[in-house]
């Protein structure tokens, strides 16, 4: 399985559904700090994973996977987005994204995951897991100020991908957190609307990084997930 991380996160990210699913299937983290194409991004991803595989991804990792499907479908099992969006930014979200960047170009400080930032990322349950807190900020310290222009860049241009969705024809999954404020349900239903079969879940006290968040059910539901798609003689034993 393939995982993409979202925007200013790392293989913190997946680490608890890694752990829990690395002993039947093998679990790859895509390294998504080098490109500045979302494009770029799925071919680095292609060139890391032999054959086929499981494909998932979360926010901008969700816009990844996107083009690794548009790219190369011949390769992709199964697909999860997670906490993600098939629209592209509105012009008011991309002039704000790239004011943003232009700060940080500028020399500007570079804040990561700032306070003000978190009860975007988290449900409100959650902003007082100060452990959690601080794994967010400290992935955002790892991924760094260049990564982040990248993947900016990537984000802003992304096309609208709901066209493409209805050819999508291996078995999806869409989960995303009910209190989501970034890529809010109403996008994933959107997405599972689209995607011939897929499974809409919506998971209760999560917001924007659901794999972190609610950690048990995020792994609940991939592993469901994939022991409904990938034939046992492709794990390994």
């Amino acid at each position: 399985m393939l995982l993409f991380p979202g925007l200013l996160c790392d293989a913190r990210l997946w680490r608890d559904q890694v752990e829990a699913l690395s002993p039947t299937v093998r679990c790859v983290v895509a390294d998504c700090t080098q490109d500045d194409t979302l494009i770029a991004m799925a071919e680095r991803a292609l060139a890391a994973v032999p054959g086929r595989f499981a494909v998932a991804g979360l926010s901008m990792g969700g816009y990844a996977a996107m083009a690794l499907v548009r790219r190369a479908p011949e390769r992709v099992d199964a697909l999860c987005l997670m906490d993600t969006s098939a629209r592209p930014d509105t012009p008011e979200q991309a002039r704000r994204r790239r004011g943003l960047m232009a700060r940080v170009a500028r020399g500007g400080r570079f804040k990561g995951s700032t306070p003000r930032l978190r009860p975007l990322l988290l449900h409100p349950a959650r902003l007082g897991d100060q452990a959690l807190s601080e794994e967010v900020m400290a992935m955002a310290d790892r991924v760094g100020p260049a990564a982040y222009l990248r993947q900016q860049a990537a984000i802003v241009a992304r096309p609208d991908s709901r066209p493409d969705l209805p050819r999508i024809a291996v078995p999806t999954l869409v989960a995303v957190g009910e209190g989501d404020q970034l890529t809010p349900p109403d996008h994933a239903a959107e997405i599972a609307s689209l995607v011939p079969g897929a499974a809409l879940h919506v998971v209760e006290g999560a917001g924007h990084l659901l794999p972190m968040e609610q950690p048990d059910a995020a792994t609940r539901l991939m592993r469901e997930w994939l022991d409904a798609t990938l034939p046992t003689t492709r794990r390994p034993h």
